[in-house]
């Protein structure tokens, strides 16, 4: 099983992180969040990642090409020009950057590194979100249904407080009920290659005609998970999330 990373986006809400880098490079406890991401699939045996890149894309590739290095504890004999390994922390991944260009929309960048999928199924998600769904769970429920996509349906994150109001008078205050407006696209994606046939090209938003076609024919189905999910997408965003790193009990960390 592959697991497909959209990682090309702009992260315009994040700007205060990402005028220098990608947004799947900010970090979370001193990690990318991209990093989090794979570490989540890597706990339910997904080791194989194709990430597609577009935004400042060449800085993931430097990431990726400088890791084992920084994960490593080494000698460098410089007379000998030579370098010699003590530890190595680094995962045993194998990691796939593809450029998918700057402006090309969330289905044409998977379309792009469609001819790279080596199964009859793979993941795909987004690179700036977290979770503590069950990856190995949503991939047996799609092989049991036999259709050609699987949602992750999550609950959004409640960001807001329910005022009940008489008039001016606020008559209680309460967290927003979880639930409350409904489930939403968690990403966590289980796919079949053949979802490319509806893809047209670059322009193609996955979120709009591919899956909305694929909801109308009957091939969509939803993986449900009512636990936690919290995609970055503020400064708050990151700052939640780095508070939950912190505690030292983050949700989505299952490895």
């Amino acid at each position: 099983m592959q697991a497909v990373i959209l990682a090309g986006g702009l992260g315009t809400r994040l700007s205060e992180e990402t005028l220098v880098k990608p947004k799947p490079l900010v970090e979370i406890g001193g990690r990318p969040i991209l990093w989090h991401i794979m570490k989540m699939y890597a706990a339910h045996g997904v080791t194989d990642f194709i990430v597609c890149l577009g935004y400042k894309g060449h800085l993931i590739k430097e990431f990726f090409a400088n890791y084992t290095l920084h994960m490593s504890d080494v000698t460098f004999d410089l007379a000998a020009h030579s370098m010699t390994t003590h530890r190595n922390e680094a995962e045993d991944w194998r990691v796939t950057l593809i450029d998918t260009g700057e402006a090309t929309m969330t289905g044409g960048r998977l379309a792009r590194v469609l001819d790279l999928i080596e199964g009859d199924a793979f993941c795909l998600t987004y690179g700036d979100g977290v979770s503590d769904v069950n990856i190995g769970e949503s991939i047996r429920f799609h092989r049991k249904h036999g259709k050609l996509a699987t949602v992750t349906a999550v609950y959004p994150p409640l960001r807001f407080g329910i005022l009940d109001l008489e008039g001016d008078r606020v008559m209680s205050f309460r967290e927003k009920p979880k639930g409350e407006g409904g489930f939403i696209n968690g990403g966590f994606f289980v796919l079949s290659p053949l979802v490319g046939r509806l893809i047209a090209g670059d322009s193609t938003v996955w979120e709009q005609e591919p899956l909305e076609r694929l909801a109308a024919d009957g091939d969509l189905h939803a993986f449900r998970h009512e636990g936690f999910f919290q995609p970055m997408d503020t400064i708050r965003d990151r700052t939640y999330l780095e508070q939950l790193w912190a505690s030292g009990s983050p949700p989505w960390k299952q490895w």
